[in-house]
């Protein structure tokens, strides 16, 4: 099994995490890409790293979007 193109760094109880997934759920579906997500309350690194930003999204590996996720851009980066 292939790496997830999208990965969504999140944790529970968290608003802006559940706008964020909502979007990539649906850009993802509409264009068969896979997404993961993870919460970075379950890893002390991330935590540290992500607290202030999260939700924080990356595409290919690489940091794409944080706080808030725009529909139009994650497309344009899964079909680039």
């Amino acid at each position: 099994m292939s790496e997830p193109r999208v990965t969504l760094y999140s944790r529970p109880g968290c608003h802006l995490c559940d706008a964020a997934r909502a979007v990539i759920e649906q850009v993802c579906a509409d264009l068969g890409a896979s997404y993961a997500e993870v919460s970075i309350d379950d890893d002390p690194a991330l935590r540290e790293r992500f607290t202030d930003e999260v939700p924080v999204t990356f595409v290919d590996g690489r940091q794409h979007d944080f706080w808030r996720v725009d529909e139009q851009r994650l497309r344009t980066a899964l079909t680039a």
